[in-house]
Parts: structure tokens; sequence; C-alpha cells
């Protein structure tokens, strides 16, 4: 699966296997996106939303609409370590689940802020970000937690467990990624444009969306010739690795996170209970700042921010 480090589907097998009682309680009763390697990284691949023909019965599916009508989606519900260990006999290298649980699709549990470091910027500029968003949700007495991506960014989890809707956390992410920009137009951009990134990071409030999934913490990741994971860190370790200017610090090998996990036990816990209610309206004027942004639960024609229902796509990847 990993030719340049002779780590094979066996050696993909072994190390979910491994993880099952850390990664399980993530993924449990999520509808999972499987992005499927068949013949290892550098070649093509392609995103399965669909659950294959070949699904054994015993692994449980969920339904989602599409978004333009006809059948559902089945998805894959990675429950059990059974299931776990059957996606990677399948080249799932690396899995994707939403931010609700099935049923309850419109019922995200979490925030998610992707930060993506553009050309020109690294790991270490994504995490200065983190801290400049922490900074604000410390301010907003919201509580969050990082995990870098396994490829060259860094994602802040801010844990809700209460009930809202897409509705709302999309536009409140989006209302913090424009109030960040503005304040820190020299790093941070809220704009999907590439060409806007280049030595900056982008605060990628979009994965808020009943349509998008994000990486799971201890998923694999397939970016690179070698395996890395997107593991949960400290925020003492973001600062420690930013004041020594050490990108490797924040590359996480499978048998490095199977030994964290051995010793400090999952990081990411309190992300599945910690219970936290957004404001009402995102009130910059917290951090000591003033803005006339509005309310991030309107937009400016004064009506809720759009959610599309998930849609199909299977369709292979070149790298």
């Amino acid at each position: 699966m990993y030719p340049a480090a002779g780590f094979t589907k066996a050696d993909v097998a072994r190390y979910y296997a491994a993880m099952a009682p850390a990664i399980l309680p993530h993924l449990r009763g999520r509808p999972v996106t499987l992005k499927r390697y068949p013949d290892g990284v550098g070649r093509s691949f392609f995103y399965e939303k669909d659950a294959p023909t070949f699904t054994p019965a015993w692994v449980r599916t969920a339904p989602v609409p599409r978004a333009r009508g006809g059948p559902d989606i089945r998805y894959v519900v990675v429950d059990d370590a059974r299931t776990l260990v059957w996606c990677a006999g399948i080249a799932s290298l690396e899995l994707h689940p939403f931010l609700h649980r099935a049923p309850r699709l419109d019922t995200p549990t979490m925030v998610v802020f992707d930060l993506d470091p553009g050309e020109g910027a690294n790991v270490l500029t994504a995490a200065r970000v983190a801290f400049r968003l922490k900074a604000l949700m410390d301010r907003l007495r919201l509580q969050c937690f990082p995990k870098v991506s396994g490829s060259k960014g860094v994602q802040v989890y801010l844990p809700v467990n209460t009930p809202v809707t897409y509705e709302a956390t999309q536009p409140f992410a989006r209302a913090v990624a424009d109030f960040l920009a503005e304040r820190h137009p020299d790093l941070i951009v809220a704009n999907m444009d590439k060409a806007l990134r280049v030595g900056k990071v982008l605060v990628d409030w979009s994965q808020n969306a009943i349509h998008k999934t994000t990486v799971a913490v201890y998923s694999l990741r397939a970016k690179r010739p070698r395996p890395f994971v997107s593991m949960p860190i400290t925020w003492d370790e973001l600062a420690r690795a930013i004041d020594r200017r050490d990108p490797a610090a924040l590359d996480f090998p499978p048998d490095v996170a199977r030994e964290r996990v051995r010793a400090d036990g999952d990081l990411f816990r309190r992300v599945l209970t910690l219970e936290q209610r957004l404001p009402r309206r995102f009130a910059p004027e917290v951090s000591g700042e003033t803005t006339s942004r509005r309310s991030p639960s309107a937009r400016d024609d004064g009506q809720a921010a759009a959610v599309r229902r998930s849609r199909q796509g299977s369709r292979p990847r070149r790298p």
C-alpha cells in the first residue's frame, strides 16, 4: 500500500485492528466515505460512498438521500472492529466520516475548522493559525481540540453535542473564518480561491455542511509515499513544534500513533462528550475588537445558509 515504506495491506489491517479501541468511538454511528487505493498510494484512487455490491451482510449501512432524488446512497457505518478491518481489506486507507450520526443527518455533533496551508506555507503556519483560532474560542468560552491532518495541515474541532443544525454551525464557522481573515490578512484567508492562499492558510469553514465529510481522527493518510496518521495532539505539543521550527514533530507514523495511544489514551475523547452551545450571535467584540459583522445565523440577504444533501461520486482520480 505504501511501497516506499514496505507497508502492506496486512500492515494497514493490523494498524486499524490495534487502533480500534481509540478510533471506533469516533466512527460509530456515522456514515463514512471510503477513500480506496486498490494499487496503493501514488496510483489511482476513488471515493466510495455507496457500499460496494460485495459488502458483507454483517456490515451496517445507513441510507442518505441523494441531492437530486433517486435511490438513497447506502453508506458504510463502521461500528465494530470487524467492519474496520474489512475496510482495510478493500484498500480503504482513509476513512472520512460525517459530522453527524445516522439517522439524525441534520444534527452535527461538532464544528470543524480545516486549516489548509497554501503554497509557501506549511504545517507550522497552520499551527500558528490554530492558536489564533483558539484565542478567539477562548474569548467565546468555547473549548476546542487540535489534530494534525496527517498531510500538511491542522484541523481544530469544536465539540457541540447539543441540539443544533448545519444551518447554525456553517454560518458560525464562516463568520469565525471571515473575522480571522480580516484581523490577520497577512496570515489567513477565508476565500477558497487557491491563488489567494500563497504563503497563507485557508480557514476552511465549508466542511460544516450536511454533504461534507472530514478525515477521521486516527485515520491513515495516503498523501505521501510513507504512511502518516491524522493524529490528535495537545496545544503544548503544537506550541513546542512552532518554537522549535520543527514540522517533523507533527508527523506521526503508525507505530508512533499506536504507542501514543497506549501511553496517553485518546486525546480526542472529550470531543465525543463535551456539551457546548454556540453563541446566538457571533460577537467578535468579546475578543477586544470591534466589527460591524452580522450574526453568523444570517447571510447578507437575511436568509440562513443553504445546506445541500449528500452527493454520490466514486469516479477514479489520478494522483
